[in-house]
């Protein structure tokens, strides 16, 4: 949950992500491009991946360059990626996102999560949980999941 600060960085982790073995037995994960429709413009990265320490909850997540802050490309991200473990046996997704990131907040809140608590369990971090069950992801919002090329 690192900041990524310049091309080098990117490239390190970029290559420790194909480095990752597949995703777990029988269940969703992966990492997929947030491209900029109008443009094709790579606006960020969103995963599915199992929370440490045990693996036992799916974390939704999202990142975006500067520039593409603030668009909804976020919660559209996250939406689609909670439709694509939902459709694939998923009952419950997670979020979880550090208590001064005011705008991963409210990005949780509009896929439709509720906040659940605090807690020092993932990442050796303080963080905000929040928490979509498949009942409640408005399945109107967004085509199935994300795209693969």
């Amino acid at each position: 949950m690192d900041h990524v600060n310049d091309l080098d960085q990117m490239r390190a982790l970029i290559t420790g992500w194909i480095a990752t073995p597949p995703r777990p037995e029988g269940r969703p994960s992966g990492r997929w491009v947030i491209e900029e429709t109008e443009s094709g413009r790579v606006a960020g990265s969103g995963q599915i991946l199992p929370l440490p320490p045990e693996g036992e909850g799916l974390e939704l997540g999202y990142q975006l360059a500067p520039w593409a802050s603030g668009r909804g490309l976020a919660a559209e991200a996250g939406h689609a990626l909670a439709h694509y473990a939902f459709s694939n046996g998923e009952e419950e997704v997670f979020a979880v996102v550090r208590p001064k990131n005011e705008r991963g907040s409210r990005a949780a809140r509009r896929i439709g999560m509720e906040w659940v608590g605090e807690t020092d369990k993932y990442y050796d971090l303080r963080l905000q949980v929040f928490r979509l069950r498949k009942g409640d992801l408005d399945t109107s919002a967004l085509e199935p999941g994300p795209v693969e090329r």
